[in-house]
């Protein structure tokens, strides 16, 4: 991928859509596509459902895969099938084993069953605390996020998150996170990038952060993809994995 022309496909969070990179996609140098989600079929599986998102993905050219928690793993599926793309995890994880303890005791007991996801949408101040959103701007787009999630697709999505096989998804990726993320909080397992202050929904609140490391990550070989990436600033920490 030429340095001067770098592709982006960006993949929102379960029930998000392109407003969560309205902050950050004028930031990236490139040209940078949002894939928005599909409503899954009855008993469609997640490899079918990953096949039928990456049409939207030109297998032809080298690209960078940009997937925001459950579009995280989205990305790490679709990469099976586009090995062009080079994956970059934002509030998200690289495999199951990262899964923090609330979401497994939640997948253990399967009590997520039992509540419809519209009770999501009468529990928006709840919803900030857990994903860290900002009063203001923030919690209105928040509040129309959730008013407009569509419940079979988020139904399917969360059931899909909490029983995620993710063996052999092929190779390694970037992972950005925030250093006060309740939903995926950083863990033993060392993190690419932590982003200082930065919730579940840091992809809005600290996009110029998140874009430099991708502006850089674009400037660099393919081979290179893992490795560390340099801020000049200083504003955001990382460990190699």
């Amino acid at each position: 991928m030429a340095a001067s022309s770098p592709l982006f496909y960006l993949l929102p969070g379960l029930g998000a859509d392109e407003r969560v990179f309205q902050n950050l996609q004028p930031l990236l140098q490139g040209t940078a596509h949002v894939l928005p989600w599909l409503t899954p079929t009855t008993g469609e599986t997640l490899p079918r459902y990953v096949a039928r998102m990456a049409e939207g993905v030109d297998p032809t050219q080298p690209c960078i895969l940009v997937g925001v928690s459950f579009g995280g793993l989205v990305a790490l599926e679709m990469r099976r099938i586009r090995p062009l793309a080079r994956v970059v995890l934002i509030s998200s994880i690289p495999d199951a084993s990262c899964l923090p303890p609330l979401l497994r005791l939640i997948r253990n007991t399967g009590i997520y069953k039992l509540f419809p996801p519209q009770w999501l949408k009468l529990l928006p101040r709840a919803g900030q605390w857990y994903f860290g959103v900002k009063n203001g701007r923030e919690y209105e787009l928040f509040k129309q996020i959730l008013r407009d999630m569509e419940p079979v697709y988020t139904r399917w999505a969360i059931d899909q998150l909490l029983r995620w096989d993710s063996t052999d998804t092929g190779g390694q990726s970037l992972q950005i996170l925030g250093t006060q993320d309740r939903v995926f909080p950083p863990g033993p397992t060392p993190v690419d990038y932590l982003i200082p202050g930065g919730g579940h929904f840091m992809v809005l609140s600290h996009a110029p952060e998140i874009s430099r490391v991708l502006n850089t990550l674009a400037e660099e070989p393919s081979s290179q993809a893992a490795s560390r990436l340099p801020i000049s600033d200083g504003s955001t920490t990382g460990q190699s994995r």
